[in-house]
């Protein structure tokens, strides 16, 4: 049986140009997506995106009322085309899978261009601290819905919180 290719050399990976930190509420801000269940189908939603090679998420907080992304796109993709994949996507799914049936997000959201190295680490920075200073944990790395502790969990053998 032949091995099947891999998208492992640089003509089949996505070359993502635009680096964009973007926030999103929850309609009238609602704390939506402090259950476990709406965060867990966020990430998913994210994944999802990124199988699909949509975007790349370099980074994350789910908060409870709020969500910030450090998001890269490629140069035919818009941070607003994104932004609909992904506020869309989790949108639809809380709906069809949780039976929500309210409103779920504020209408638009805000982006910064993330430009250069120290930009994106301070951004980075902030997203790690958001739930400490929230006063929802002591430290970043013991908050469950933040891309650095799901990886964390992930290389360890954990499976996300559900």
């Amino acid at each position: 049986m032949a091995i099947p290719p891999r998208n492992a050399n640089d003509a089949n990976t996505a070359p993502y140009t635009r680096t964009f930190f973007v926030t999103t509420k929850t309609s009238m801000g609602r704390r939506l997506l402090q259950s476990d269940r709406f965060a867990a189908l966020f990430v998913d939603v994210l994944r999802s995106c990124m199988i699909a090679r949509r975007f790349r998420v370099d980074d994350f907080v789910v908060m409870p009322d709020h969500v910030h992304l450090l998001v890269s796109v490629r140069g035919d993709v818009s941070i607003e085309k994104a932004m609909q994949f992904i506020k869309g996507g989790f949108s639809y799914r809380v709906k069809k899978e949780l039976g929500f049936s309210g409103e779920v997000w504020q209408r638009g959201f805000s982006e910064v261009r993330v430009d250069g190295r120290q930009s994106f680490e301070r951004h980075r920075e902030y997203i790690a601290q958001n739930p400490v200073r929230a006063g929802l944990v002591q430290t970043g790395e013991t908050y469950p819905w933040c891309f650095e502790t799901l990886r964390a969990n992930k290389a360890a053998g954990a499976k996300a919180p559900s």
